[in-house]
């Protein structure tokens, strides 16, 4: 039994754990859904999986008389973690959300893979450098910022001018219309509509709402 391959295997796994946690860290601060043990999990995973993938068939290999492939089980970690990184993005009002945080699966699964083939740098550069960018990437840079849509549901009296009125008052404030669509009419002679708006990042949800109720034709405004 070589020791100092077990010890060196031990290492990798402990290693890409911290780093798991690291990542994960970074996350669980921003109260995203995947934390410190899911990263921690998914990067352990990868290593233990990296390692098998090195060293679990080399008895095979010579018992067989056989070449064995490192890289197949590799090449399932990266397919496999891709699924479980799909179960964190979910729609929510039009929004996608979660995104970022399936991609940090995907890293921490790749951070985990490098230092399970021994490839220590590389793994604890990656983990920095993505701790890094997500810190300096989540600001609110005004440069980076780019128009957001968001959906506005609105009850109004039914008056034929009332669209067009909504719309000026959200284009003289910067808020261009993408999509407007009649939900229902009712009885009492109000209207309900689902308009969809491009804005940028200095407008607030409470800005649009307190634009569109300055129509005294408005009833409700919700976003």
């Amino acid at each position: 039994m070589d020791y100092n391959l077990m010890l060196d295997q031990l290492l990798k796994l402990l290693l890409a754990s911290f780093c798991g946690i690291l990542v994960g860290w970074e996350r669980k601060s921003r109260m995203k859904e995947a934390g410190i043990r899911t990263h921690f999990i998914v990067a352990l995973g990868a290593a233990l999986m990296m390692i098998i993938s090195k060293y679990g068939f080399q008895d095979q290999a010579e018992l067989l008389k056989v070449p064995i492939d490192p890289t197949r089980i590799a090449a399932q970690i990266v397919s496999g973690v891709g699924f479980l990184g799909a179960g964190a993005i979910f729609m929510q009002k039009n929004t996608i959300r979660g995104l970022t945080t399936a991609a940090g699966i995907w890293v921490t699964a790749g951070i985990g893979m490098a230092v399970g083939a021994g490839i220590y740098s590389v793994g604890f550069a990656a983990t920095i450098i993505i701790i890094i960018g997500q810190t300096v990437l989540h600001r609110d840079y005004k440069w980076l910022s780019s128009p957001k849509v968001a959906q506005i549901n609105i009850t109004a009296v039914n008056h034929e001018k009332v669209v067009k009125d909504i719309n000026e008052r959200l284009k003289n404030n910067g808020i261009n219309i993408l999509k407007i669509k009649i939900l229902k009419r009712h009885e009492d002679e109000l209207i309900d509509l689902k308009i969809v708006v491009k804005i940028n990042a200095s407008v607030t949800p409470i800005d649009i709402v307190d634009i569109i109720e300055s129509d005294k034709n408005v009833r409700s405004v919700e976003v």
